[in-house]
């Protein structure tokens, strides 16, 4: 058969046609199986994560990402099966991954920390922590930044890499927390009575545990004062609570036992301070000259 000059084979064209219809029917049949399998293997996945208690936020992610990756492996199949050369195309995704990640480096940066952060959880939200020159509940953790709410209710948001290369104090990571308080008496003082004034205090009040028992040491001898330190246990909800009210109650019980918080005091010595007095009262003793 000719056709515009040109023989034309119709048994090649119809058996080229066949064969270009098989690849293309194989290659959605391989899209549409492997993105329904994909979901499954997503579904078990996300289950068995949260079932290991790994962070919900953290568990999305992961899955979304194995999801990602997958698709793209059933994608570059079903491409294959109608003949697509998909090493161009693998190139062409990792040119681009690479100038991504060269443009999002820091982004990258704090991304990658916010998984370490919900994978090994050093923190959960409800935690009081430290974290540098931050002190506050951890609100909110994302896979770019962590959000503290310090007690005078400000929002402070830390970026995830800065939190993974700095210290971090999670003062409720276990239950029971100690309070630790110190108080300065005169060296005239009776350190007995002072002690004893604290012990009392300490084991009458409601929420201090009795193991480990409440004791009071010498800690220092300072210049003005001899230091006394109360260590008393409690729970970490009754912590501060607990300290305020001891602060208040010593502060009330030293008073009534006239046992005195000093003041710093410091002497102070001027050379030369005795002649110039005396120059000075020798002057005072002089005649005034009085006009003739």
């Amino acid at each position: 058969m000719e056709f515009l000059g040109l023989t034309l084979d119709i048994a090649t064209l119809t058996d080229n046609a066949l064969a270009l219809l098989f690849k293309v029917a194989m290659a959605l049949l391989i899209f549409v199986f492997g993105r329904w399998l994909a979901k499954k293997v997503i579904i078990i996945t996300n289950r068995v994560m949260v079932r290991g208690r790994l962070d919900i936020t953290a568990a999305n992610f992961l899955s979304r990402l194995l999801y990602g990756v997958l698709l793209v492996i059933v994608a570059m199949a079903a491409l294959n099966q109608v003949g697509v050369q998909t090493t161009s195309v693998v190139a062409i995704l990792g040119g681009a991954a690479v100038a991504i990640g060269l443009s999002l480096k820091d982004q990258l940066s704090n991304f990658a920390a916010g998984i370490m952060i919900v994978t090994f959880r050093p923190f959960v939200r409800g935690d009081y922590v430290q974290i540098k020159e931050f002190t506050g509940t951890v609100t909110e953790i994302t896979l770019v930044n962590t959000h503290l709410t310090t007690i005078n209710n400000h929002d402070v948001i830390i970026p995830n890499s800065a939190i993974t290369t700095s210290s971090t104090i999670n003062y409720t990571a276990l239950p029971n927390r100690r309070v630790d308080i110190t108080i300065r008496i005169g060296y005239d003082a009776d350190i007995k009575a002072a002690k004893n004034i604290m012990l009392g205090l300490a084991k009458d009040n409601a929420v201090a545990f009795s193991e480990p028992m409440p004791i009071v040491r010498v800690t220092n001898l300072a210049e003005n004062s001899v230091d006394l330190t109360l260590n008393v246990w409690t729970t970490n909800n009754d912590w501060w609570a607990m300290q305020c009210d001891l602060l208040e109650q010593f502060k009330y019980a030293l008073d009534d036992n006239e046992i005195d918080i000093p003041f710093p005091q410091r002497s102070v010595h001027v050379k030369g301070l005795d002649q110039l007095v005396n120059n000075m009262d020798q002057s005072q003793k002089l005649p005034l000259n009085k006009d003739k």
